[in-house]
């Protein structure tokens, strides 16, 4: 699915992304979802259930970092074009994630030629309003060319 410019349509580089997040187990655990993608930038949507949250009626931490980590990645992969995994990322969480969907939305600030350095803002959906919850920025690097043993 390539336009006239031979470059892959954006359908179509949208439909890889999501064949990806379809191969993570853990994502498709939570129903994480990717609603946008393009070279350096993604969007990532997860729904809250009750299975998510912690003791307090907040999503769990470690799913708003699962957000961020995997919508930096896609980024940071995407402006690479090649396998890449998150090197480190921190993130600062700034209000409890409490709502019905959270919202990933990263983007590549440096592309060099074996990383790139990415941020991400996570957002909660609650009554039709986006809050931000948490902000995130980590390094993404590209994965070795895998070795053929002889």
């Amino acid at each position: 699915m390539m336009d006239n410019t031979g470059k892959v349509s954006p359908a179509a580089f949208l439909a890889m992304g999501q064949e990806v997040l379809a191969s993570q187990p853990f994502s498709v655990l939570i129903g994480a979802e990717l609603h946008s993608l393009a070279p350096g930038q993604c969007e990532l949507h997860v729904p809250v259930s009750e299975k998510i949250r912690q003791q307090h009626g907040f999503v769990h931490g470690g799913v708003v970092s699962y957000a961020a980590d995997n919508a930096l990645t896609y980024a940071g992969g995407t402006a690479l074009g090649v396998p890449v995994v998150t090197s480190e990322f921190k993130i600062n969480y700034v209000r409890p994630a409490v709502g019905e969907r959270l919202i990933a939305r990263a983007h590549a600030v440096h592309t060099g030629k074996s990383q790139a350095v990415c941020r991400c803002d996570v957002f909660v959906v609650k009554d039709g309003k986006e809050k931000l919850c948490a902000v995130a920025q980590g390094t993404i690097a590209a994965l070795p060319p895998a070795s053929v043993d002889s």
